[in-house]
This record gives structure tokens, C-alpha cells and sequence, in this order.
């Protein structure tokens, strides 16, 4: 009896408690964060195209070739020249490219130049200046873990998709498609999936800071582990692929031999094979393999450091060198003979 009466005491005020949540409208929250967010996304994503790309077949019975689609991924525009930024991986073995940009305008695009070691392409598209939106590059020097960073791209297809994040750790190291070292990676937890790749990462300002490149994923989708070229990395390119094609770096004139021969014969560092004739590493005396009075072959100097930073492998030399310049003077730790000694050597131009 005593429940009953409970009940139909509380009987009105669920009433006016079921009245009032459906009469009451659902507040509309907005945060400075939020506004950020969104200010940032129509600020930079005109500036965001879509890269597709389409190779050659050869059909098995007629044997005709016939141009189908390959890949897709990101980019965004440069310069108000018509260059466009995106993965090197985006566009590899490409027959055709094409970019289309946010007004879904479509444009043929050449490469201009690449660097596989980086994985970054510039490509080139004649379209109008009033269609192209240069973004901002910022900087990647003074970023910081926690930082708040934003990714725009086209994954899985679906056009100019934002999404958000940190940055995870800095000083990350993945491969590139041609098996080299990119050091000084970004990592953020910004969901980066298939199709993201080549697109910007920016920072609250609505900067460059990074080029999207890679996720860390078993299944290929976003686990919360993308990683970015750093922004200083691809100023530092981006001109030279326009200028020459290619990332130009000094030489020492030598041919090593190949990393195996260290785990081999049981030493670190670089083998010189054979200095060219009238370079740097002749010049500075260096001493590649040589043949013995008894008829074998001698190992012969072996680099172990320049400007006394270790050097373990090929690929740990050619970063090394990315930092300089023709012109530039060295240190090369070597080793000969089982002895330690130091020269310097003066880089030379590529031929």
C-alpha cells in the first residue's frame, strides 16, 4: 500500500520532468578551442588538393595498353606559381596526375621534381592564380609534445576531411619508399588514415608545420600513430626540387661498399670502395680497397665520423651530408689499419 502511494505521489513530477525535457532546447556549447578549430579549417583548406594518379596496363589478351587508376593521396598548394607538395609514395610510377582542387576544378600536373630519401614531390599545375591559396609555412623548430596540431586531407577518398591531435614525440625515424633514414619526424596522435598522405599538418595558427606521410598501423587504418616531415625539412627541399629536380647534396667521391660488408667483417662504419679521380676523398688521400702482394683483397679506410658524429652506415653519411653544402669543410674520422686518424676534406659539387 505504502509503494502505491509512492508511486502515484511521484507520478506528476515525472510528468513534468518528461514535459520539460522535451519542451527544452539542447544548449549549443562553443569553446575558444572550438573556434579555433574552425577557423584554422576554413583558413587552410582551400589551399588542400586531391591527388590521383593513374598508370599504364597492358591488357593480357589484347595486349593494348589502358590507363587506369593507381592511387590517390593529398597535397596542398606551394606557391601562386602553380606548385603542389605532396608524398613522393603519392606519386611514384605515375603514367598521369591530376589535382583537384577545393572548387573541384581539375588540372593535369607534371612533376617538377622529387626525393624519394624524403618522400616529397613537387608537381606543377597551370591553373589560374585566382584558384591557388599558397599556405603559410611555419616553423618545426620550436615545436613542443602536447602542441596542438591539426591534418586536413582526403582519406579513403572523402575530400577535405579535418582532423586533430598533439604532438605525440618529436625526433622520430621512419623509411622512405627507397629503404633511407627520414629523421626527425613528427608523431602525432591527429587521426592520419589512407589517403592523408602528402596533405599539411598545422599548428593553431593555421601554419605549416609538417608533411603528412606515414601511419603506424597493423591494420592500415589510424591507431592514433601518424607521423609528418618536419616543416624546416621541406623548405629546405621544396626549393631545390624546383630549381634542379633532384636534392642536391655535396660529394666526397667515393663509391662505398655495401653496408653487409660491415656485419661481414665485423666493423662499423663506411668501407670506401674507391675514391674517383680529381675529387675530394683522392684529394685528402683517402684509401679505398686494395690488392695484396699475395693476391688478396685489403680493406682498406673506413669512415667512422664526420665532424665527430658517429657514422654507422651509407645512409647515416648521406644525412650527414644533407646539412651542407659544395665548399663546405669536414672532419672524417677514419679508420686504417686498425688506427684511428682525422682529416679534413673540402665537399665538391655533385657532377
Amino acid at each position: 500500500m505504502n509503494k502505491l502511494r509512492t508511486l502515484l505521489l511521484a507520478a506528476p513530477l515525472l510528468l513534468l520532468t518528461a514535459l520539460a525535457t522535451a519542451t527544452t532546447p539542447v544548449p549549443v556549447f562553443s569553446t575558444d578551442d572550438e573556434q579555433n578549430t574552425m577557423q584554422v579549417f576554413n583558413f587552410a583548406s582551400p589551399s588542400v588538393v586531391y591527388v590521383t594518379n593513374e598508370t599504364l596496363v597492358r591488357d593480357r589478351w589484347t595486349l593494348r595498353l589502358h590507363t587506369v587508376p593507381k592511387g590517390a593521396g593529398s597535397g596542398f598548394i606551394w606557391d601562386e606559381f602553380g606548385h603542389v607538395v605532396t608524398n613522393f609514395h603519392v606519386i611514384e610510377g605515375a603514367r598521369k596526375v591530376t589535382i583537384t582542387l577545393q572548387d573541384r576544378s581539375e588540372w593535369p600536373a607534371e612533376l617538377v621534381g622529387s626525393a624519394p630519401e624524403k618522400d616529397l614531390a613537387v608537381l606543377k599545375i597551370d591553373a589560374p592564380p585566382e584558384l591557388l591559396r599558397p599556405l603559410v609555412p611555419g616553423t618545426s623548430n620550436d615545436l613542443a609534445v602536447g602542441r596542438k596540431v591539426l591534418a586536413i586531407g582526403n582519406p579513403f577518398g572523402l575530400d577535405t576531411t579535418l582532423t586533430t591531435g598533439v604532438v605525440s614525440a618529436l625526433g622520430r625515424e621512419i623509411q622512405a619508399a627507397n629503404n633511407r633514414t627520414i629523421r626527425n619526424v613528427i608523431q602525432t596522435d591527429a587521426a592520419i588514415n589512407p589517403g592523408n598522405s602528402g596533405g599539411p599538418l598545422l599548428d593553431s595558427s593555421g601554419r605549416l608545420i609538417g608533411v603528412n606521410t606515414a601511419i603506424y598501423s597493423p591494420s592500415g587504418a589510424s591507431v592514433g600513430i601518424g607521423f609528418a616531415i618536419p616543416v624546416d625539412t621541406v623548405k629546405k627541399i621544396v626549393p631545390e626540387l624546383i630549381a634542379h629536380g633532384r636534392l642536391v647534396r655535396p660529394v666526397l667521391g667515393i663509391e662505398s661498399a655495401p653496408d653487409q660488408w660491415a656485419s661481414r667483417y665485423g666493423f662499423e662504419g663506411v668501407a670506401v670502395l674507391r675514391t674517383a679521380p680529381g675529387m675530394p676523398a683522392e684529394q685528402a688521400g683517402l684509401q679505398g680497397v686494395y690488392r695484396t702482394q699475395r693476391g688478396g683483397w685489403q680493406l682498406g679506410d673506413v669512415i667512422v665520423e664526420v665532424n665527430r658524429q658517429p657514422v654507422r652506415t651509407y645512409d647515416d653519411l648521406l644525412n650527414v651530408l644533407e646539412n651542407h653544402r659544395a665548399g663546405d669543410e669536414i672532419s672524417l674520422g677514419i679508420v686504417r689499419d686498425g688506427k684511428m686518424r682525422h682529416t679534413s676534406i673540402t665537399l665538391a659539387a655533385p657532377e
